[in-house]
């Protein structure tokens, strides 16, 4: 758990317990959430649902949420444990979408500050922007976060989709091991 300090307070604390009980009474469909360790309400483990009537159906992906100790000021931050293959999704499986980048103003000028982060979002609204982000049937290459998979995207859509359908066959495999 991090540190106390002024600005970790018990509200955040509160907030992610409340949040995590929501999810756990009723669950959203296309995907589920705990904590990793009972003690620590600011590490979440996180197994998404590929989308049906996408490219990532039938794929089991786990991720990672990592709640700041000034959380919900700035944002969670995300990343698949999974190996994914995404234009908004880092090689190293950090998730590159709007809500999760800091309140304020876009210095690279790619989004307003409204889609940014914002306090009023909560984990239900962060993983059903990630699920839309999966069922896209042609990814943003906007600001592409693994430029490689965007780059596959506009030359090879084949051979993206190829790759895709690879992984989300293996994170079913590894699901059921």
């Amino acid at each position: 758990m991090p540190p106390s300090n002024s600005t970790n307070t018990p509200s955040n604390t509160l907030l992610l317990r409340r949040q995590l009980t929501e999810l756990m009474k009723h669950p959203v469909e296309g995907f589920s959430a705990g904590l990793v360790d009972e003690n620590n309400l600011y590490e979440w483990e996180v197994m998404i649902i590929g989308p049906p009537d996408t490219l990532y159906e039938g794929g089991f992906f786990k991720a990672r949420l990592s709640f700041p100790p000034d959380f919900p000021i700035q944002p969670p931050k995300m990343k698949f444990i999974t190996p994914m293959w995404h234009p908004n999704i880092y090689a190293d499986g950090n998730v590159c979408i709007s809500i999760l980048h800091p309140p304020g103003e876009d210095q690279y000028g790619y989004e307003d500050s409204g889609e940014r982060w914002l306090p009023v979002h909560t984990v239900e609204s962060i993983l059903l922007s990630v699920i839309s982000l999966l069922s896209s049937d042609k990814p943003n290459l906007d600001s592409p976060a693994n430029v490689d998979a965007a780059k596959e995207v506009r030359e090879d859509f084949a051979a993206y989709k190829k790759k895709v359908r690879r992984l989300v066959r293996q994170s079913a495999e590894a699901a059921f091991d």
